[in-house]
């Protein structure tokens, strides 16, 4: 058992508020995933310069040496933001050639996200205790997804957390199983070149997604197309630069409530995340259909 929870501002004039909405979200989904937690957030894509979210354990470690390094290889600035065992790395630059570079180093560090809006941060511990550790309450932006997780078939890890990212600004957060993730994971490496740094079968299921966009589909074409590709079950949340999207396996087993005003869509495992937001008294509110899309924003 996992919780879910996704805030898809539609109002630019509550971007402000993402953090203080989303943070109570998140939090009452505690009891479906005390092991860990984790959030995507998307902000800053107006900046126009690429960044990547880092992992490492060591709190004494380097950040500003690996910054410097970068930036004397790849010939751009690059800046460092730290908070907690994570770093963003900023500069002006494809964040396909800083990924790329990261993933020659050796030994590799743990990339939790890349792209040009998505920052992504998560950790071992209850959900308050992790959203707090990174400031997520002060945060703005225009959407956030989030994961509390019940570990089942690997250990409690900070890499084994959600959210999952492969490629640019595309994150998944997934509540279920999947039973063929192996054979799909080892045709996307083959065969697509994607990288993954875990065993989990969500991050297949995010591999899967940044392969369909490479290829040209949008997001929601990339999901439809999962339906025939991915199995087992599942209710996934799914994050682009500029979008939102939510979509149940044709059984629908787990649970899963959409809600949705004129300033914001919300989806969560349980309607009680929802229960605070403003305005929900008069929001359409609605169980997501098996084996449909919803999407919004440039999904």
């Amino acid at each position: 058992m996992c919780g879910i929870a996704g805030l898809y501002l539609k109002n630019p004039e509550r971007y402000g508020e993402l953090g203080r909405l989303f943070c109570p979200m998140l939090e009452e989904m505690s009891d479906r995933g005390p092991d860990s937690a984790g959030f995507a957030v998307y902000r800053g894509a107006e900046e126009a310069a690429a960044k990547i979210t880092l992992y490492d354990p060591d709190p004494a470690f380097d950040w500003q040496a690996l910054a410097e390094a970068m930036s004397a290889d790849m010939g751009v600035p690059v800046s460092v933001e730290r908070l907690s065992t994570h770093a963003v790395l900023h500069a002006k630059a494809d964040p396909a050639e800083m990924r790329a570079w990261l993933e020659r180093r050796d030994p590799p560090l743990r990339i939790m996200s890349a792209g040009r809006s998505l920052e992504i941060f998560k950790e071992i511990g209850l959900p308050r205790d992790v959203l707090e550790r990174f400031g997520a309450a002060q945060m703005s932006g225009s959407h956030a997804i989030g994961h509390t997780r019940m570990a089942t078939e690997s250990a409690v890890t900070t890499q084994g957390a959600h959210p999952f990212n492969t490629g640019d600004d595309l994150c998944l957060v997934h509540n279920g199983s999947l039973s063929n993730h192996h054979k799909v994971g080892d045709w996307l490496t083959r065969q697509a070149g994607i990288v993954f740094q875990t065993e989990n079968d969500s991050e297949v299921a995010a591999g899967y997604l940044t392969w369909r966009l490479r290829e040209g589909a949008s997001i929601a074409e990339a999901l439809e197309a999962a339906l025939s590709d991915l199995d087992g079950f599942y209710t996934f949340a799914v994050g682009t630069k500029d979008g939102f999207a939510v979509l149940r396996d044709p059984i629908a087993c787990k649970p899963a409530v959409l809600a949705e005003t004129d300033d914001w869509v919300a989806m969560a495992s349980e309607y009680r995340s929802l229960a605070g937001l403003p305005g929900v008294e008069k929001a359409k509110v609605w169980e997501p259909k098996p084996a449909t899309v919803y999407s919004w924003g440039a999904a």
